[in-house]
């Protein structure tokens, strides 16, 4: 199976979701990659992810997320990155940005969208957050 993953908002909720669905995916075997663009930046910067925003009026879910031992983003960075998950910058949204790869986390791939589509053109599932 392949799963393909647009990320282009930056928020916490936002990036547990994309980091959820890929490592599980991932550990179900299936190949995925992940196309960050825009505020989905954020969820690979190498301290963006570490202070992501909640949305206005969600901050109890802060604490909900201590006492359920949720993993932090950077811890789910490093396990979709030790499961096989492709993580790619988009090279546009960076150059608009004026943002270099080594702002990012290791590992990462920069590339522009039609490098991503060809990944994705045959993936089983596709999703965007």
């Amino acid at each position: 199976m392949k799963v393909a993953i647009i990320a282009a908002n930056g928020s916490l909720f936002d990036a547990y979701k994309v980091f959820n669905i890929a490592t599980a995916a991932a550990a179900s075997e299936a190949e995925v990659g992940i196309f960050f663009t825009f505020e989905g930046l954020n969820l690979i910067h190498k301290e963006a992810h570490k202070n992501l925003p909640l949305p206005e009026g969600k901050e109890h879910f802060q604490e909900g997320f201590q006492k359920a031992n949720v993993p932090s983003i950077e811890e789910l960075v490093k396990m979709a990155q030790e499961l096989g998950v492709k993580l790619v910058a988009c090279q546009m949204t960076m150059d608009v940005m004026g943002l270099d790869k080594d702002q990012f986390v290791d590992g990462i791939e920069v590339a522009g969208a039609a490098t991503f589509l060809n990944f994705a053109k045959d993936a089983d599932i596709t999703l965007t957050f």
